[in-house]
């Protein structure tokens, strides 16, 4: 199942208090169960003014759509084609 980064742009999301976090997380959960399995939250990374997510769908489409019914932005949706790490540049 493809993986993918969504980048929300949220102006001075690094200030998000934890309830606000929490009220964002449950609205996400709850139109990711509405969606199906097929879609999975794995986490985010909360910056200055974006959110970046990491998300599991069977395509872009449903990312949209996740997004949508959530009142989420998604401003840049890329397909994860690789993952590398430390041990990426290790001898095979």
């Amino acid at each position: 199942m493809p993986k993918y980064v969504i980048e929300r742009e949220i102006p001075n999301a690094g200030a998000l208090r934890p309830d606000e976090l929490q009220g964002i997380s449950q609205k996400s959960c709850s139109v990711l169960q509405s969606l199906g399995p097929q879609i999975q939250w794995v986490q985010s990374y909360v910056t200055d003014d974006k959110i970046y997510c990491v998300y599991i769908a069977p395509n872009k489409e449903m990312i949209e759509e996740h997004a949508k019914q959530g009142g989420f932005p998604a401003n840049c949706i890329s397909e994860v084609k690789s993952v590398i790490d430390p041990t990426t540049a290790e001898a095979c």
